[in-house]
């Protein structure tokens, strides 16, 4: 490691930092230019977890019906979508639809479609450990006050739960963040786009690549902290409702 790091320092490279100087006009103008990519990434990060997050439950709920039709369809979706690679599912979608289904997407759409498709899989299996992980005795409280199945996993089995599953579903969340750099190869101006733009405009790979590492790094430390603050209180208001 330090050989590498010795032999990295004692190149002829020559720095260009001063395209990404917040002192320099051209910097200034930069710097914008990769940071507007901040607003593409978290919208399509954020449409696409929720939508992942509803629909990994409700495949979730197919897992654990009775009937064995729900059960292979559950079987069948997560096995498909955690075996195809994002990259190759976006592809598909987004020159795929409008061939074999006549359906004309946006890179938004796509990109939104794409990853939610391929998160749902991870999703329902994270829904389906923590709705098992729950005791039967939790159920059975639950129908002996009289409740619905459908209402006792609304308002007993899974607000338990998500508690559980919090943790994970703050992973999968960096996960979306970190893979919808790929939506940028279909055009959608995010950070990785505007970076890839960038160099092509300035001939400065390494500056502007480290400044996309960071921009990453900032997103994902941003999201990790709201989701331990979020673990915290819930965690809080259990310890409370226990008492």
């Amino acid at each position: 490691m330090l050989l590498a790091l010795g032999g990295c320092g004692s190149t002829s490279y020559g720095w260009g930092w001063h395209i990404l100087s917040p002192f320099d006009e051209r910097g200034i103008r930069n710097i914008r230019f990769l940071a507007d990519g901040f607003w593409a990434t978290m919208s399509l990060s954020l449409v696409s977890i929720a939508i992942s997050v509803v629909a990994g439950a409700l495949l979730a709920m197919l897992a654990l019906a009775r009937g064995r039709l729900p059960r292979a369809i559950n079987r069948i979706y997560v096995e498909v979508f955690r075996a195809v690679p994002l990259l190759v599912l976006l592809l598909w979608v987004y020159y795929g639809l409008p061939v074999v289904f006549g359906i004309q997407i946006g890179v938004f759409a796509a990109g939104v479609l794409a990853l939610s498709l391929s998160d749902a899989a991870f999703e329902a299996e994270i829904f389906r450990g923590g709705i098992q992980s729950i005791a039967l005795g939790q159920r059975e409280a639950a129908k002996s006050l009289g409740l619905s199945n459908w209402q006792a996993m609304r308002l007993v089995i899974l607000p338990q739960a998500i508690r559980r599953i919090l943790p994970a579903l703050g992973n999968q969340f960096v996960y979306v963040l970190k893979m919808s750099s790929l939506i940028s190869v279909i055009g959608y101006q995010e950070l990785t786009r505007r970076a890839n733009e960038l160099t092509l405009a300035e001939y400065r790979p390494l500056e502007i690549y480290t400044f996309l590492v960071v921009e990453y790094l900032v997103l994902i430390l941003i999201a990790s902290w709201l989701v331990r603050r979020l673990e915290r209180r819930l965690g809080a208001n259990e310890g409370q409702a226990a008492r």
